[in-house]
């Protein structure tokens, strides 16, 4: 039995700066420090930030007044912003600038009175915050099926633009995107994909692992978006893949019969986790670890220079 690294996996930029502000915050303030909604999705990554002294809320008003708030790397929404201000928190903004990206972007559309339609899955916080940066006259149209492109109905003298959640199945995309197309043909798009090029790279990555793999393991955690995406891409292909947040939730009839495993880890899952699924893998057998190669990234985020 032999193992396939998947490479680029495992944390992408956005995910380092956001554990990187939770760390420092803890540093320069003390504990606690209060995080909205989980920072990064990863079971590991929230237990030892806690550990360290983070307090994760879902809503503003469990926040005692005058703290320390972090707004995790998802985004929030304009009225969640002005809510923590209201508390006289200090505060220190992690969303992922990919993300940042895409709120500037329904602003700006907004500002030239198009209606915006959102490619995302409902209920999901980077979702929920994208569609928060609108007004209530302007609303954000979601869309997450074909179906729900076909109930959109527009005036023709409107103008109709488009943006995606970051962390979305490329291919799915594409599909409704073309759709989109057909049906608003003047719909206009942001000059780069918003689909970010981490989460890109790592289904690439994916897809060429699954050239030679019997079964994946995919590094990550159930909420996590861009890990189940990945999980998707091998059951496309008719691979077996699980979704795991560690080598102690793998069940060995997986591996029965199975001659290469390949492995992954979605962009917020650490590398240690990866290694740890090495070694039991070794231990049942695996003679041979093999990196594979992907894209190579270099990008960086600095953190709020209040924190530097």
């Amino acid at each position: 039995m032999k193992i396939l690294l998947a490479n680029p996996r495992g944390f992408c930029a956005g995910v380092e700066r956001a554990i990187e502000i939770v760390e420092r915050a803890l540093k320069l303030h003390g504990a606690p420090v209060y995080v909205r909604h989980e920072v990064v999705h990863n079971k590991f990554v929230v237990d030892g930030l806690k550990a360290k002294g983070a307090v994760f809320v879902e809503n503003i008003a469990d926040v005692p007044n005058n703290q320390v708030v972090i707004f995790s790397a998802h985004g929030v929404s304009m009225a969640v912003r002005k809510q923590t201000q209201n508390t006289g928190a200090t505060i220190y903004d992690a969303t992922c600038p990919l993300v940042t990206k895409v709120h500037k972007e329904v602003a700006r559309k907004q500002k030239q009175n198009h209606q915006v339609i959102l490619i995302g899955h409902k209920g999901h916080p980077e979702v929920e915050g994208t569609l928060g940066q609108s007004s209530e006259d302007k609303c954000v149209q979601l869309v997450e099926i074909i179906e729900d492109v076909e109930r959109l109905n527009f005036s023709k003298n409107i103008h109709i633009s488009y943006t995606t959640q970051t962390t979305l199945s490329i291919d799915d995309t594409q599909y409704i995107v073309d759709y989109l197309k057909s049906k608003f043909p003047t719909i206009d798009a942001s000059k780069k994909d918003d689909i970010c090029f981490a989460t890109q790279n790592r289904q690439d990555g994916v897809k060429i692992l699954m050239q030679s793999s019997d079964v994946l393991l995919v590094l990550g955690s159930s909420n996590s978006s861009n890990s189940n995406r990945l999980k998707e891409i091998a059951e496309k292909m008719d691979i077996p893949a699980y979704l795991i947040d560690g080598a102690g939730e793998i069940d060995e009839l997986w591996l029965k019969g199975m001659n290469t495993i390949g492995v992954t880890a979605g962009a917020s899952a650490p590398e240690v986790l990866v290694q740890e699924v090495i070694h039991y893998l070794r231990d049942k057998g695996a003679t041979k670890v093999i990196e594979v190669n992907g894209a190579k990234e270099n990008i960086h985020f600095p953190v709020p220079k209040e924190l530097r």
